[in-house]
């Protein structure tokens, strides 16, 4: 059965326009010319050959897709000295050993993301490996979904929805133990969550991003705001923080679920329902601060080892969060799929 992808509360920007959802997907076993060779098949477009390891598929009927190996010193222009470059193609097959190439498809609506699962479809049946294939793989699957508006409380109330489902997230998408040992998603600190989900915590956009940097100066976590933060309020950011690999753009940076392409039960759709679920808690003010009140009585008397379980009591007694935990459709969605509805 497949399984749909589900509308989050608000579907459009603070401009109207549909909210668009950038995905970027790590995988082995296939190079950068057969993987863009797959985009062009599905999509359309032009396939432009940078190198070996670095392809685009432009002008498609989505958008501009990017495949490369993700490794800087693989490629021309992404630092280091230019006298260099004739070693860039064998650094690039050396690191493909270990190091994922990955897709990063152009913004899409959600009423789109259906033909990314395709596209995942046919790179599994291309040979395509997940993080699961070896031991040594720490492969992911990031989604950059736009944020629908800009002001404190939306901003901060998604922050606040994500601290307090990190757990149950962690816990449903088993999260790669090498991908846990590389250090890139490590979870927020329990002293920041505890102080972030208090209802009383509510600072304007200025503190929230000073209390981010002071607690988490780093992108490695598992919803990395940087790249918001740095749209939102570069100079701000760049005080504290100097990143050439934050890209700054309105979007959350979701970091957490594995690429399991050699999985043929995994779905793009069941890590984005996931998703939708902080963005559904966050929209019920009520159930976001009983729950942080909750959560931070169990941080004071250090008994969040069963906060997942807790949240699976919270998700069955409001199945339109996450219908998934019920095996039914949320408030806005049939059984076959989600409904188009203006946000």
């Amino acid at each position: 059965m497949t399984t749909p992808f589900l509308l989050p509360p608000l579907r459009t920007t603070s401009q109207g326009t549909p909210r668009r959802v950038g995905v970027e997907l790590e995988f082995a076993d296939l190079d950068a010319p057969s993987a863009a060779a797959c985009v062009h098949r599905l999509f359309g477009g032009t396939v432009t050959v940078e190198n070996p390891h670095r392809c685009l598929v432009t002008d498609t009927r989505l958008g501009d897709f990017t495949v490369e190996l993700d490794m800087r010193s693989a490629h021309k222009g992404k630092g280091g000295n230019a006298i260099l470059d004739p070693l860039r193609p064998l650094w690039g097959n050396i690191g493909s050993l270990v190091m994922p190439f990955e897709i990063a498809a152009p913004p899409v609506t959600v009423e789109q993301m259906p033909e990314l699962e395709e596209m995942v479809a046919r790179l599994r049946a291309l040979g395509a490996a997940g993080t699961e294939a070896s031991p040594l793989f720490a492969f992911g699957l990031h989604f950059n979904p736009e944020v629908a508006r800009t002001d404190d409380d939306y901003l901060l109330d998604t922050l606040k929805a994500f601290l307090l489902l990190a757990p149950w997230l962690r816990r449903e998408i088993r999260v790669d133990v090498t991908r846990r040992l590389s250090g890139f998603i490590a979870a927020f600190p329990t002293p920041y969550a505890a102080k972030v989900v208090d209802p009383a915590y509510r600072p304007e956009l200025g503190g929230l991003i000073d209390d981010y940097l002071a607690d988490n100066p780093t992108r490695n976590r598992e919803l990395d705001l940087f790249p918001l933060f740095a749209h939102l309020d570069r100079d701000r950011l760049a005080s504290t923080l100097e990143d050439p690999h934050v890209r700054p753009r309105p979007t959350f940076h979701y970091r957490l679920p594995n690429a399991r392409l050699s999985d043929p039960g995994w779905s793009l759709a069941a890590d984005w329902n996931r998703w939708v679920a902080v963005e559904r808690l966050a929209a019920d003010r009520a159930l976001l601060d009983g729950l942080g009140t909750d959560y931070r009585r169990a941080a004071e008397a250090q008994q969040l080892d069963g906060w997942a379980g807790r949240i699976d009591a919270v998700l069955a007694a409001n199945p339109g969060i996450h219908p998934a935990i019920q095996g039914i459709a949320g408030p806005d969605e049939e059984a076959g799929g989600p409904t188009r509805q203006a946000g």
